[in-house]
């Protein structure tokens, strides 16, 4: 027999009633005292080895920016380089690793040199890319925006990378217009009486840096100061500049003497937002090729609206990428009759928008005579035109002879026809008609011929269906800048800067399409 103690099946009794068994009928005794756990000890120093190449998964989008920016010529970059093999001085940081770093920093939201310093010192894919280094912020600070002139000369040739994978075609281009909002608050807007005051301010505190009682403090903390006094001055003596160029704008709609403008970004405009509200921005230009949605060019404007941003946006679009596109697909904000007339002198490229030229035209007439109190039965479409004498007929039955034609409108026709002062002077409905005049005078806008070629265009199915690509593909990409890499407000100053950080945001946006297009799907052999 054996003397083994038994212990029942697990389940074979509920545990309350197991707790009533013996101790015997369940084994060994349990042990006294409190359980024991393994400590989380984390002040130790940990020592252990580390495969780089194994901290990412083959497809991972840090290797394809690495490999894509290595196909790019960094030559722009290294010619400031002093560093030189055989020489002293201590070895530079590769262009190519911080040119991957920014790029895939804003893949990933992320636009602060900071947040970048502290990623590569935990982040597996910003360690991958610097080989466990940690790279300071100010390197990738000042990099970002020092090098305007090779970065656009990068993002030309990322374009013809792309073109030769069959990425572009250029035959349909959309062009789209976001704003941005820039590195200012709406508070650091000033007339110019404020901003005069606060230069005066500025520049006697630069002044009186040279006080010996701020001989106490150490060297740096006083020539950071000093640095930050003279750019607070120059800032103040920018925004004066910047303010008469706000006074003498032709859209200006402010009195004079209460225009403003920022005193930490200059540049900068108030624009009116997508929300309804107002904010100080830039207005980006983005240009996208409707074959795979690869942004094709992208400016950066202080104008609130895209009336002349047409034809600037095709010659980005030409020093990008060495020709012009097809058509050009706008939206109502760019078709006016100026573009379509310039566009028109243009053989290379085609303009494709909305048909509604001037639309409004006839409702803003309304309201304008009818606060000249000209009854609602006298208006323009109640007279009646006879081609035959070339002259209108009022609704009191009085003609309306033509004079002469105006010429002082791009696109646009106009011509006049008046009725005689004897004719209105005895007619009842005078004061209905022409109320405050001596005789009526009727103006008709007619087309140019550009203009009327271009709206019957747009009526035509084709021109229709290539107008249909415009809002997915502006939606597309706009969304993407700002959902996905966070293209939401600026975290540089003035427009030489901000336009630097469009191209890097484009360059991610481009790379990523391809990573998406090309680099994923080709076979694992190659990758």
């Amino acid at each position: 027999m054996n003397d083994a103690p038994h212990t029942p099946p697990p389940g074979l009794w509920p545990e309350a009633e197991l707790s009533r068994l013996p101790e015997a009928a369940l084994g060994e005794a349990a042990p006294a005292g409190a359980p024991r756990f393994q400590p989380v000890n984390r002040q130790q120093m940990v020592l252990r080895p580390v495969d780089v190449e194994q901290l990412l998964e083959p497809d991972h989008l840090a290797r394809a920016i690495w490999e894509m920016t290595g196909r790019l010529d960094l030559h722009a970059y290294t010619t400031e380089v002093r560093a030189v093999e055989g020489g002293a001085g201590r070895a530079a940081i590769d262009p190519h690793l911080l040119i991957a770093l920014w790029i895939y920093a804003y893949s990933e939201k992320v636009s602060s040199a900071r947040e970048i310093e502290r990623r590569c010192a935990y982040h597996p894919a910003y360690q991958w890319l610097t080989g466990c280094e940690v790279i300071n912020h100010h390197t990738l600070s000042d990099f970002r925006v020092e090098h305007q002139q090779a970065l656009d000369g990068l993002f030309a040739q990322l374009l013809a990378i792309l073109s030769s994978e069959g990425l572009i075609t250029l035959e349909q281009v959309v062009h789209d217009g976001t704003k941005v909002k820039a590195a200012a608050s709406g508070q650091s807007f000033h007339r110019e009486m404020i901003l005069r005051r606060h230069l005066q301010a500025a520049q006697e505190r630069v002044h009186a840096m040279g006080d010996p009682r701020e001989e106490a403090i150490d060297r740096r903390t006083r020539a950071a100061r000093q640095r930050a006094a003279r750019e607070k001055a120059e800032r103040l003596q920018q925004a004066l500049e910047e303010l008469k160029k706000v006074q003498a704008a032709p859209e200006a709609r402010v009195q004079p003497g209460e225009q403003r403008a920022s005193e930490t970004d200059p540049e900068a405009r108030p624009m009116r937002q997508g929300d309804g509200g107002s904010a100080p921005s830039h207005n980006v230009q983005i240009s996208t090729d409707t074959a795979h949605s690869i942004i094709v060019g992208a400016t950066v404007t202080q104008a609130g609206n895209d009336q002349q941003q047409l034809l600037p946006a095709v010659e980005e679009i030409e020093r990008q990428n060495g020709r012009a596109p097809g058509q050009m697909i706008v939206d109502d904000g760019y078709t006016t009759r100026e573009n379509i007339v310039a566009a028109e002198g243009q053989p290379a490229w085609e303009l494709i928008g909305t048909g509604n030229v001037g639309a409004g035209s006839a409702e803003a007439t309304a309201r304008r005579l009818e606060k000249r109190g000209v009854a609602p039965d006298f208006h323009p479409q109640n007279f009646a035109f006879d081609g035959a004498t070339n002259s209108y007929t009022c609704p009191a039955g009085k003609t309306l002879a033509y004079r002469y034609t105006k010429h002082d409108r791009v696109g646009v026709n106009r011509k006049a026809y008046r009725a005689r002062a004897t004719d209105c002077g005895a007619c009842a409905f005078r004061q209905q008609c022409c109320p405050g005049a001596s005789s009526r005078t009727l103006v008709y806008t007619e087309n140019v011929p550009a203009v009327a070629a271009y709206i019957a265009k747009m009526q035509t199915e084709a021109a229709r269906a290539a107008y249909r690509l415009r809002a997915p593909v502006a939606e597309f990409t706009n969304a993407w800048l700002k959902a996905k890499l966070g293209l939401r407000q600026f975290c540089v100053r003035g427009l030489a800067k901000v336009r630097c950080e469009v191209l890097w945001a484009c360059l991610t946006y481009n790379i990523q399409q391809w990573f998406r297009l090309r680099w994923k799907v080709r076979p694992a052999a190659v990758a």
